[in-house]
């Protein structure tokens, strides 16, 4: 008898009168806000300006879950085309079935688009949404916690999630959170990736390429203890395959990266210092400021010292030019005044 466990919602959905709301959407948009959020902050830190990656997130986040979607459908065809299923339940995003690889490559592309109308390189906008990425992904599994899906191996253990519905083939019982290990292991992504971009300096990409690697690495071992159906190569699933091969190429990209392109982009974004978007613009501008105002002291100060009789009493030299020496003899005033306008006569 378990004497704990995590409890499955009786039900993924509630009603507002007609409108639906849906715990899995729910799960993916504020996953969504919460990437763009920090992504935001890392991107004006990197010299930046506000707002642009929810600008190029406007073509990514599309993107994405067109793509997320491309491969659950592709992977598991049989779900919507065989005998007895309906091909139109393979747009019932909302019910569950998003494959992370298709929404990272796809979404990539959308990012690329927006960031190639911008002038932006996308190594650096990708290095600035990784760890926002990784935390979108830990929110957005609990989204599978309120369908009930994904789960792992039958269990006893304290943390096991109990499920109660028999839809899709599904056995009551407890089994192995895997929405829940997956979602930590993504915070801890995340965390890793802040550390070692601080670290390192990350850059060219390399701050993403390690969040890839990271999760990959954590994918790999929670993929083999789910029990859901899955086509298998060789003894494997196939989204252990797509993890190893990601891994290492993961890998390999910052191994020849570092090697490459060492160190950070000094800009990632064209205009923004002249813009004075970012701390280090405020920063340059308060000093420019600063600096054209003891600029504009300067003169007066020196009127102040070359327009005063000095202590032994003689005349300054504004007089001098202005009107002839009192003490200079009378044929010489006439060169004296002269002087003020035009050289000197000899």
């Amino acid at each position: 008898m378990e004497l704990a466990f995590i409890p499955s919602p009786s039900r993924g959905v509630l009603h507002l009168g007609p409108i639906p709301l849906r715990g899995y959407a729910f799960c993916i948009i504020i996953g969504v806000f919460v990437a763009v959020w920090l992504g935001n902050k890392r991107w004006i830190a990197r010299g930046g300006r506000p707002g642009t990656v929810a600008d190029i997130a406007v073509w990514a986040v599309p993107f994405g879950l067109v793509g997320g979607r491309l491969y659950h459908v592709i992977t598991d065809y049989e779900l919507y085309f065989s005998e007895g299923r309906d091909w139109v339940d393979a747009f019932k995003i909302w019910e569950g079935g998003l494959g992370i690889w298709g929404a990272i490559a796809l979404g990539a592309l959308g990012a690329w688009i927006g960031c190639r109308r911008r002038g932006i390189p996308l190594p650096a906008y990708a290095d600035a949404i990784a760890p926002g990425i990784a935390l979108a992904q830990a929110i957005g599994r609990w989204g599978n916690w309120f369908n009930q899906e994904l789960y792992g191996r039958a269990t006893d253990l304290p943390w096991a999630l109990e499920i109660t519905s028999t839809a899709d083939g599904r056995v009551p019982g407890t089994y192995h959170p895997t929405f829940l290990y997956e979602s930590l292991w993504c915070v801890g992504v995340a965390l890793l990736v802040i550390w070692a971009d601080r670290r390192f300096t990350l850059g060219h990409g390399r701050a993403f390429a390690l969040y890839v690697a990271a999760y990959c690495a954590g994918r790999f071992w929670i993929e083999y203890m789910r029990v859901d159906d899955a086509h298998h190569i060789l003894g494997l699933r196939l989204n252990n395959w797509t993890a190893l091969l990601v891994f290492l190429l993961a890998v390999v990209y910052l191994v020849v990266s570092a090697k490459k392109r060492p160190g950070r982009e000094p800009v990632v974004e064209p205009g923004a210092a002249e813009d004075g978007d970012g701390a280090a613009a405020e920063k340059k501008e308060t000093g420019a400021d600063e600096a054209e105002a003891e600029a504009a002291e300067e003169p007066a100060d020196s009127s102040d010292s070359t327009g005063s009789t000095d202590s032994t009493g003689s005349i300054d030299s504004t007089d001098s030019t202005g009107s002839a020496d009192a003490s200079a003899p009378e044929g010489e005033k006439q060169d004296v005044t002269d002087g003020a306008g035009s050289a000197k006569k000899s």
